[in-house]
């Protein structure tokens, strides 16, 4: 059976409670909660009821206990993520403000979040997708030259590759862009950026020229622009779908992107148009800002169905426990 791969970073984040409160002064922190933009997609998968694997790290301590318990629980295979003693798991620490940013501290590099080699990947069956987020090639530029060789692996067994460019400024650091990113745009099928993501690789002035620029340059099919609740647009060569977002009561938007990507990649393996991917996946994104925590939200194929059937997020189906 077709199934759905990720490597990147395993971590945990302890989170302020309420937006407004930065993280430079004492204040209440809550967690840990299960995160890594890999992770929150990859649990999405497997909640959405297919086949997908996890390659990374953890240490042997309770937060990597946190981590792997949750994805095992939700149905991930975790026989490629590894476990290293002596060491502590990777935390982010966030704060969120009124206008929607939000401020990260990582503690990544060196921690077993960038350890993991994907020993073992060949043996993996039927990779229908590798996905790749842009915060994993950031992380560690030892652990992207680990996440090239394994793309390479999951190519040569037919997997089509995903890329969602999700960069952060303050793990991309002095680096170009470009040299970060540009091995997987090489080679990637399906693009997931935001607007302001697809502005930087296209280079151009507007979204249109950004997406005739990198299907110029490179081999991809699809390229999905995702606005959060303006909804999002599906480019292919030949045509642009708009599809808008469902309409929900937010709680807490971390995740949320990541868990579209997860959408529309299982409704493609589902033999959905790409529209109904692109609901798919925007009733994942929804369900998951309707509740405190990354990895959080009632997501399953029945409480999808159901937003896409009501055109929103109904209150029974927000996740409110803090």
């Amino acid at each position: 059976m077709s199934s759905i791969w990720t490597m990147g970073e395993l971590l945990v984040e302890i989170m302020r409670p309420q937006p407004g409160l930065g993280l430079y002064a004492p204040a209440p922190f809550l967690g840990p909660f299960p995160s890594g933009a890999p992770a929150i997609f990859i649990d999405t998968v497997a909640r959405l009821g297919h086949p997908a694997g996890m390659i990374g790290g953890v240490a042997a301590d309770d937060f990597g206990r946190c981590l792997v318990d949750r994805l095992h629980h939700d149905g991930v295979n975790c026989d490629h993520v590894q476990r290293f003693e002596g060491r502590a798991t990777a935390v982010a620490f966030v704060s969120y403000f009124p206008d929607g940013s939000r401020q990260f501290i990582y503690h990544i590099d060196g921690t077993p979040a960038v350890m993991a080699d994907g020993h073992g990947v060949e043996m993996v069956a039927s990779p229908a997708f590798f996905h790749v987020m842009g915060c994993s090639l950031m992380a560690s530029d030892t652990f992207r030259a680990r996440i090239f060789g394994v793309l390479a692996v999951m190519r040569h067994k037919g997997a089509k590759i995903s890329f969602d460019p999700n960069i952060r400024p303050e793990l991309l650091g002095h680096r170009r862009l470009q040299d970060v990113v540009g091995p997987v745009m090489d080679h990637c099928h399906i693009l997931l950026p935001g607007t302001t993501e697809l502005a930087m690789l296209g280079g151009q002035a507007t979204t249109e020229e950004n997406v005739q620029a990198l299907f110029a340059t490179t081999p991809i099919e699809i390229i999905v622009v995702k606005r959060g609740e303006q909804g999002c647009t599906v480019f292919t060569r030949s045509d642009a779908i708009e599809v808008p977002a469902y309409a929900v009561d937010e709680v807490d938007p971390t995740g949320a992107g990541d868990c579209f990507d997860a959408g529309f990649l299982c409704g493609l393996l589902e033999g959905l148009s790409l529209q109904g991917c692109a609901e798919v996946a925007s009733a994942a994104g929804a369900l998951n800002a309707g509740a405190f925590g990354p990895m959080e939200g009632n997501i399953s194929r029945t409480t999808v169905a159901q937003v896409m059937r009501t055109g929103a997020v109904p209150a029974e189906l927000l996740v409110r426990s803090r």
